[in-house]
This record gives C-alpha cells, structure tokens and sequence, in this order.
C-alpha cells in the first residue's frame, strides 16, 4: 500500500486552487492545523455569490471525481456543498455567498491555528485524543479547553480574543 499524499500534493494534483480561484477558494479544517486522521477530508472554503454558477464550476471541475456529489442547503444563503474523493483524499468544497473570511468555517480555523500557535504540543495531543475517541475538532477543541454549549459558538467566542487572553486560558487548562 503506498502512503497517502500530503495535503499540499494533493492539492497540486487536483489544481482544485486554480480551478477554483474565481471563488477564493481557501483551505481549511484538520490537515493544514496538523489535527488530521486517515478518515479526514481536505476543506475548500469558497465564496459563491452565485450558487449557480459556483454549482456549475464545481460541476465541471469535480464530477468526474470518484463518489461525486453535490447538495445546497436550505435557508437563508443556501450554500452549495460537493464532495468527492481523488488523489487519495477525500475533499469537501464549501461554497456560501459571503467572503471566506466571514465564513464561520474559516473563522474557526484561523481561532484554532492560534490556539494551537500558543497551546503547543500539550494542546495538540490533548485536541488529537478527544479527536481519536470520535470528537470532531471543534468539539474536541471546546471539551480540552472546558467551554460549555455549543462548541462551534464556543469556537466563535474564543475569536476575539487577543492572544494573551487565550493564553491565560490555555494556562488555566494546563497547556
């Protein structure tokens, strides 16, 4: 069996970020904050004003990927999410019609890269055990870290708070 492609080459290999760049695609989740299991995906986080024509690119680019499917949600922006798997990986292409950097997908990512910025390896091994018992990572985040309720709006409260805040937090945890 030969090892699976990092992110990165697997990324290269699709040209997802190219094929893509009309919609500002950024990538997210646990593989670039190094909190990947074999089970995990490659996010794309795009920004789709149109859902139809973001539909429409990702149908061309991906369709012809293996286990290709595509669904928009309900709701107020009815975002567009496809998912398929090549080079390995699966990958999951978010599309919503507000910029990336509003996105709460990429809002928790950029919390959680700081966080494990200021929680080193002690934060890290913490969030991968909760991540290894079955804990998606803003769940494991919020239960190494004690939040209460909602751990994606835990994840959101943590945001705007400067760094030192998080690391007297994080000292508080015993990281």
């Amino acid at each position: 069996m030969s090892a699976r492609l990092s992110c990165a080459d697997a990324l290269a290999r699709t040209g997802l970020l190219d094929r893509l760049a009309a919609f500002d695609p950024h990538v997210a989740g646990t593989p670039p904050l190094g909190l990947d299991l074999p089970s995990s995906d490659i996010d794309l986080l795009c920004c789709a004003p149109d859902p139809v024509a973001f539909a429409r690119a990702v149908w061309d680019t991906c369709a012809g990927h293996r286990n290709f499917r595509m669904h928009q949600w309900t709701g107020a922006d009815r975002p567009v999410v496809a998912g398929f798997e090549a080079a390995g990986w699966c990958f999951e292409i978010f599309g919503q019609a507000r910029p990336v950097q509003l996105q709460h997908g990429w809002r928790h990512f950029l919390v959680e890269r700081r966080l494990l910025a200021l929680g080193g390896d002690g934060l890290r091994e913490a969030v991968m055990r909760q991540r290894h018992r079955g804990a998606k990572t803003e769940p494991a985040f919020a239960a190494v870290l004690a939040r209460r309720g909602d751990p994606f709006q835990a994840m959101l409260e943590l945001e705007g708070q400067p760094d030192a805040a998080l690391a007297a937090l994080l000292r508080h945890q015993g990281f």
